[in-house]
């Protein structure tokens, strides 16, 4: 774990940062006050028997869908774009495969955890 002092809005705070790869499963602390959850990078990912589902990080609207049913992506190629508070945010698939279905359409909304496109 790594010690730093770190100051919001004139607010300092001592905050312990667990390192990536590092043995130690002791989770990060912050105090005296509550620390802001950072905005998920990509979908959570739940392999299922026809494949890997692409869910929705967040609730939002889908802005534009980047995937057709029968194309190859990579991962971490964006499948969706999600708005979420004024912002748009990338849903990336988690692995490569050939996307097997798009379960969602350009301007729903979606729910965290709402299935998005599944990708075997």
């Amino acid at each position: 774990m790594k010690r730093y002092n770190i100051t919001v809005n004139g607010k300092t705070y001592d905050v312990a940062v667990e390192e990536i790869g590092s043995d130690s499963a002791a989770p990060a602390v912050s105090s005296p006050a509550p620390a802001a959850a950072p905005a998920p990078a990509a979908a959570p990912a739940a392999p299922v028997a026809d494949g890997t589902k692409v869910t929705a990080p967040m609730p939002g609207t889908v802005l534009d869908i980047k995937v057709a049913v029968g194309d190859t992506v990579d991962a971490g190629q964006p499948v969706a774009i999600l708005e979420a508070m004024k912002m748009e945010n990338d849903v990336n698939s988690p692995c490569a495969g050939k996307v097997i279905s798009v379960n969602t359409t350009k301007g729903s909304s979606v729910e965290t955890g709402e299935v998005l496109a599944v990708i075997g």
